[in-house]
C-alpha cells in the first residue's frame, strides 16, 4: 500500500511537469493548468492530489523541486569557491531552459497569489538561500570570505542577479555571467589590491 502510494504520488509530479512542458514544448501555463488535467494525467482521483498537497501551488512547487534541485547541487566535497561557482553556474544553466520559464510564472502568480508566495517560500526558496548561506559560512571557516560578511546578504547578491535576468530578461543566462556573477561575489567592487600596485608604478 506504502509503495503504491509513493508510485502514485510520482506519477502526480510527472504528470504535473509534463503538463507545463518541463523537458519538452507546447506545455500549459500554471495559470491555466488545474488539479483536474493533472488528475487526468496522473490516473489518479482529486481527492488522492488533495492527500498530499493543498493546492495546486503546492504540487507544482514540489514537482519542480523534486526536478530541479539534483541539478543544482551545492556540494560539500569541495572547497568553497569551487562549490559556489559550480552551483552558480548550474543555477543559470537551469534557468535559461524550461525551468527558468516556470520559475517566472510561479513568482508571477505568488504576486496576487498570496497561498502560492507561502508555498514558493517555504518549500523552495528558503531552502535553497539556507544551503547557499551554510556554504558561505564555510567559506568563512575556510578563511576566504570575510567573518563580518553576512552569509544571508551575499547569498541574496549571489541570486538577485539571476532573478533580475531572469525576470526582466536583460541580458543572456549564460557561462558568462555565471563567472562574472560570482566574480563580483567573491571580490566586490573595489579596486584590486594588484591594479592598485601596478598604478603606483
Amino acid at each position: 500500500m506504502v509503495a503504491r502510494s509513493e508510485e502514485s504520488r510520482q506519477a502526480i509530479l510527472r504528470s504535473t511537469l509534463k503538463l507545463l512542458g518541463v523537458g519538452a514544448r507546447g506545455g500549459t501555463t500554471i495559470q491555466k493548468l488545474s488539479i483536474e488535467a493533472i488528475a487526468k494525467h496522473a490516473g489518479v482521483s482529486k481527492s488522492t492530489i488533495y492527500r498530499w498537497w493543498d493546492n495546486k501551488a503546492a504540487v507544482v512547487i514540489d514537482a519542480f523541486v523534486t526536478a530541479y534541485l539534483s541539478h543544482t547541487p551545492v556540494r560539500d566535497d569541495v572547497p568553497f569557491e569551487e562549490a559556489l561557482r559550480e552551483h552558480v553556474a548550474a543555477v543559470v544553466h537551469q534557468y535559461a531552459g524550461l525551468d527558468g520559464k516556470l520559475v517566472a510564472q510561479l513568482i508571477a502568480e505568488a504576486q496576487y497569489d498570496p497561498a502560492t508566495l507561502e508555498e514558493f517560500h517555504n518549500r523552495f526558496w528558503l531552502g535553497r538561500r539556507s544551503a547557499v548561506e551554510a556554504l558561505i559560512q564555510r567559506g568563512v571557516e575556510e578563511g576566504v570570505v570575510r567573518s563580518d560578511i553576512d552569509p544571508s546578504m551575499l547569498a541574496n547578491l549571489a541570486y538577485s542577479p539571476i532573478y533580475l535576468r531572469l525576470l526582466l530578461q536583460q541580458g543572456p543566462l549564460d557561462d558568462t555571467f555565471a563567472a562574472e556573477l560570482v566574480e563580483l561575489a567573491l571580490h566586490g567592487i573595489g579596486v584590486r589590491a594588484a591594479a592598485l600596485q601596478k598604478s603606483a608604478r
